[in-house]
């Protein structure tokens, strides 16, 4: 006959509860996969991969930038919606999923994910071939003008993104019409930029940021910028306003989010760590030494956002005729 003692049952009880801590062990416990929507080279590409590299030093884990493009952003947004919700594949949201939806393109919607922090905002520009013969923007405003419909071809995001939208809205500022100029779609503005160079199109309507590698390379030459003010980094580059009297503002946004049902406690850990990062002096130094935007939001003030920015563009798109329903 087996004997059991007080401290024989309390031992016995203090290991079976330890059993499942055991078993879960702590997050993250392996490689985090980072979803990038567009392609690599572009401002969304560069965001995700300093802000990855920041957390992979405060999560002890390696954070991988993975580019999943197709679809005018369906795809790689997608891949961060449907993922599992373990925190192991989280990705960088921009601003077309609070537009995608409302082409008949996707179900997706801000509210198909479970945000974490909005951390960057940025205005459109609008760049040519550095060989165009437009000197400045008012030049090729009068030549878009005298353009029959269709003559030039622009580019700089899928179908109805965002910077397709910023070209449509100050076509429209001027009055024409949203297709005057026809767009060309593309993955993100680092291969709409290498079209440009190539002489493929005549202008890209993605932010200055973006188009820097080909403008320091001499290939291409920002005429204007569509903002209220001048981007510091690019002081010498005009907003629209100042040239044609047109006060036309659009922007980008870009932050981090998972898919829904994200656990609390790993969700709280990631926006932690992200707000570490964006208070950091390496990812604001990054920002702006490129002239990228930087915006903090937290979940919830994230959420908010991207409600009011699915509500904006819902009637942007609608006004443009870009929209489905």
């Amino acid at each position: 006959m087996v004997r059991l003692t007080r401290r024989t049952l309390l031992a016995a009880s203090g290991a079976a509860l330890a059993a499942p801590a055991l078993a879960q062990p702590r997050w993250p416990a392996r490689p985090i996969q980072m979803i990038v929507p567009w392609g690599a080279g572009g401002g969304t590409d560069a965001t995700a991969r300093i802000v990855g590299s920041l957390l992979e030093r405060d999560l002890g884990q390696p954070v991988n930038v993975v580019n999943r493009t197709g679809g005018s952003g369906v795809v790689g947004h997608s891949a961060i919606a449907t993922a599992a919700p373990d925190g192991y594949t989280i990705g960088m949201i921009t601003v077309e999923i609070a537009m995608m939806h409302w082409q008949g393109l996707t179900e997706l919607k801000p509210t198909s994910y479970t945000p974490l922090a909005l951390m960057n905002e940025d205005p459109p520009g609008v760049t040519v071939n550095q060989s165009a013969p437009w000197a400045d923007i008012k030049a090729l405003a009068d030549a878009i003008k005298a353009s029959r419909p269709g003559q030039f071809k622009a580019s700089g995001t899928g179908q109805g993104g965002i910077w397709h939208l910023a070209l449509v809205g100050w076509l429209q500022a001027m009055g024409l019409r949203g297709d005057h100029v026809r767009w060309v779609p593309s993955n993100g503005a680092a291969p709409a930029m290498q079209d440009l160079a190539a002489g493929g199109i005549e202008l890209v309507t993605c932010s200055i940021p973006e188009a820097r590698a080909m403008i320091d390379a001499n290939r291409a030459r920002p005429l204007a910028i569509m903002a209220a003010q001048r981007n510091p980094v690019f002081g010498s580059v005009p907003t629209l306003n100042e040239t044609l009297g047109i006060n036309y503002t659009s922007g980008a946004w870009r932050g981090i989010a998972g898919p829904p049902n994200l656990p609390a406690g790993v969700r709280d850990t990631l926006v932690a760590a992200l707000d570490k990062a964006y208070k950091s002096a390496e990812f604001q130094d990054f920002m702006r030494a490129r002239g990228f935007g930087t915006v903090w939001g937290g979940p919830q003030d994230f959420a908010a956002f991207m409600d009011r920015a699915n509500t904006g563009m819902g009637e942007a798109m609608r006004a443009a005729g870009l929209a489905r329903g």
